[in-house]
């Protein structure tokens, strides 16, 4: 069982982007990972805006960073790139806080415009922190993501089905046993 730290970038505690990183969290604990959520917003704006590398906040997501075994790093996209609040934590890291571990870059955003976010403004930055092994990532778009009253979340079909592809090959570069078929 690997050790799985899922962050998501976004700065809204209601955001889809949050909502379908704790969604794929269910799929990676049900093929018998231990998941971590972890939610950038929650980090004290102090400390992340002045980098405060001592702060508290920032040392225990440090920690986290440190132990987990394999890291999902979930991001809104803005103006073409991923989201401030994650630019200001994963600055605050160790140079190489991603070294060794094998990482699954994700997006929302709202136009198709957005997509090559991954690859040309988050993918870079998670290789020059030393990630071993960086998985092909997924955007999704915002549309295809609903979020109901209660709470629950649907992901359409076409981005489900791309959805599990990419969240399964994260989770056999990590070792994890065979998908289960209870997680799909």
């Amino acid at each position: 069982m690997a050790t799985v730290l899922s962050v998501s970038g976004s700065p809204s505690a209601s955001s889809r982007t949050n909502r379908l990183l704790r969604h794929l969290d269910q799929r990676l604990t049900a093929q018998g990972h231990e998941v971590i959520p972890f939610d950038v917003r929650t980090v004290p704006a102090e400390a992340l805006l002045g980098a405060d590398f001592r702060h508290p906040a920032i040392v225990e997501a440090t920690e986290l960073f440190a132990r987990a075994d394999g890291v999902v790093v979930g991001t809104p996209v803005y103006k073409a790139s991923y989201s401030g609040v994650l630019k200001a934590l994963l600055d605050l890291l160790p140079q190489y806080a991603l070294a060794g571990k094998t990482v699954l870059p994700l997006a929302t955003g709202g136009s198709t415009a957005h997509v090559l976010a991954i690859d040309y403004a988050l993918r870079p930055v998670l290789s020059s922190m030393g990630a071993a092994h960086i998985v092909q990532g997924w955007f999704t778009l915002d549309k295809d993501i609903t979020v109901h009253e209660d709470g629950s979340l649907t992901v359409a079909p076409p981005a489900t089905e791309a959805l599990t592809q990419v969240v399964d090959q994260f989770s056999t570069a990590l070792g994890s046993p065979r998908v289960l078929a209870a997680a799909s």
